[in-house]
């Protein structure tokens, strides 16, 4: 497929990275010097691109920006984009990085937040997993402990094909509902970062509690800057799955 991304960050240079590995015509942008994204683009075997033309010609546009970067997109961005492209967007609502949202902190779910910004459909994905577990814990399809990815959305085609970009990253894709349901694998839900499989993750999804979500976000990240040493990234999913005593991976042990 064609697929423009838009961030080549930590999350988007991964999805990148991977979908070109995996036969797929990719075409990058980020707000680098344009040498210096010529550069981020031929390490991820992809095309650079500026921001108008990586939305050109393309079957799937990501987002792969932080929440506070989608107001800070041209208004007209998308207008020329046929009403089939697949909009993916990836980010999650950190207010000690993005600063505070009043839609978002009033309770509006942040991807029906992101498709009110951007005046289109989107669907939601690959906001579950850091960037180290996109990077280095890929499987082969069928291969035993494969870590799944939640994918939300309104249109069933579409996640349908968002399902298979997700399994040629080399991980396992579970429908999580309508976009109005993607809070469930957003920050402070037991599916966000906790490296789970298919079977772990839809309950996970389920044991999600809306209104404790934010709080528990913020208590992660209060652990998470405090820790002295800084947590290994095995410390970190483990923690993130210690905060959820029914989480479905049983392995977890206390930290912090």
């Amino acid at each position: 497929m064609k697929i423009g991304i838009i961030g080549t960050g930590a999350v988007g240079g991964g999805i990148a990275k991977k979908l070109a590995a995996a036969g797929h015509d990719i075409k990058v942008t980020n707000r680098k010097q344009a040498h210096e994204l010529a550069s981020k683009a031929k390490e991820l075997g992809a095309a650079p691109a500026t921001l108008v033309d990586v939305v050109k010609d393309v079957d799937v546009i990501f987002l792969a920006v932080p929440a506070v970067s989608i107001t800070g997109l041209p208004k007209g961005l998308l207008k020329d984009v046929p009403s089939d492209a697949i909009i993916v967007e990836t980010t999650n609502y950190y207010p000690f990085r993005d600063g505070a949202i009043d839609e978002l902190e009033k309770g509006k779910v942040e991807s029906v937040w992101v498709s009110e910004q951007l005046g289109r459909p989107v669907i939601k994905a690959f906001n579950d997993l850091s960037a180290h577990t996109l990077e280095h814990l890929g499987k082969a399809e069928g291969e035993d402990g494969r870590i799944a990815i939640a994918v939300s959305g309104d249109d069933k085609r579409v996640k349908e094909i968002v399902s298979r970009l997700v399994n040629d990253t080399g991980f396992d894709a579970v429908d999580a509902g309508s976009l109005s349901e993607s809070w469930r694998h957003q920050p402070g839900t037991p599916a966000y970062c906790t490296e789970l499989n298919a079977t772990e993750l839809k309950k996970a999804l389920t044991d999600a509690v809306r209104e404790k979500a934010a709080s528990i976000r913020e208590s992660a990240i209060n652990k998470i800057i405090h820790s002295n040493p800084p947590l290994s990234h095995e410390a970190m999913v483990q923690l993130l799955r210690s905060l959820f005593p029914e989480n479905p991976k049983k392995s977890w042990k206390q930290v912090l």
